[in-house]
């Protein structure tokens, strides 16, 4: 009887001491395929390397097919110079056609139309996004208006305000303004209710929470807003400088244009491309300073 169990017992024990000194066949996930979906994660992280090096391939990539394109022989030089040629011609701009003249005036019209611009903007645009009755009286009218190109107005600002810099800036004015104002009016109008109602239960007043509760909330969007409408000013400047103008980077297009001298053609767009990149860059530096909490999050 005894040795009947002790074979039972061994006869119970040995199919699970074989199944535990089986070895577990686990699979490891291909790292191929671990890094595709962390690469295409909506709204996912990058390392800072990987970010720069794609930024960095997505900017120099145009350039080659261009080179290559030229250096083919695919293109007519005097309809599409190489990119040496351009290179050339941006040299000899610089030394002896004024070229450090013609940005300092171009990036002055800008800034003056576009700062302009958001001085009266971004109050206007405060009011009709936090007003109700000033929403529905000046909306409609700066829908109107901002669907008009600023071309059309180059006549009108010549009989207004001359040919001299002013009309420049106010063409620019004119190209940003009635844009910024609804896009403010919008960053404003996204502020969460909920912070108002808040803001009334613990007794604030109108002024109150406009200061402290819709403007602060609203800074980063404004911000934005910015970033989007200076761009929008740099792409008015070679229509503003169709006024009258004897200097700046949009006259120096222009002019080429008249000569065929497509390599300053070329010139006069990749600088205003990079002075305009350099602006944006500025900004997003700015909003991650200002607000550090953006990034975090």
């Amino acid at each position: 009887m005894t040795a009947h169990v002790s074979l039972s017992a061994n006869t119970n024990l040995e199919p699970r001491v074989a199944v535990a000194a089986q070895p577990v066949s686990a699979e490891p996930a291909p790292v191929a395929k671990t890094r595709r979906a962390r690469w295409w994660r909506i709204r996912g992280d990058l390392p800072k390397t990987t970010v720069w090096t794609l930024a960095a391939a997505g900017l120099i990539s145009p350039f080659i097919l261009w080179w290559a394109y030229t250096a083919l022989g695919l293109a007519d030089p005097m309809f599409m110079p190489s990119p040496g040629a351009v290179l050339q011609r941006l040299g000899r701009w610089w030394a002896s056609e004024g070229l450090l003249t013609d940005i300092g005036i171009s990036v002055w019209r800008v800034m003056a139309g576009f700062g302009a611009s958001a001085l009266l903007a971004l109050p206007l645009g405060l009011y009709i996004g936090t007003y109700r009755p000033v929403q529905a009286f000046l909306e409609p009218l700066t829908d109107f208006i901002r669907y008009m190109p600023a071309v059309a107005f180059i006549p009108l600002v010549m009989l207004w305000v001359g040919i001299d810099e002013g009309s420049k800036v106010l063409i620019i004015f004119i190209g940003t303004f009635f844009q910024m104002v609804l896009m403010v009016a919008e960053d404003v109008r996204r502020v969460p209710m909920t912070q108002i109602e808040a803001a009334q239960t613990m007794g604030a007043n109108r002024s109150e929470i406009v200061k402290l509760v819709i403007l602060p909330s609203a800074r980063p969007a404004i911000l934005d807003t910015l970033r989007i409408t200076c761009g929008w000013a740099w792409t008015y400047l070679v229509v503003a400088e169709l006024v009258a103008a004897n200097s700046g980077l949009g006259y120096a297009i222009l002019k080429a244009q008249r000569y065929m001298h497509t390599d300053k053609i070329f010139a006069g767009i990749l600088l205003i491309g990079l002075i305009g990149l350099l602006t944006d860059q500025a900004f997003r530096w700015l909003s991650r300073r200002a607000f550090p909490w953006r990034t975090q999050a």
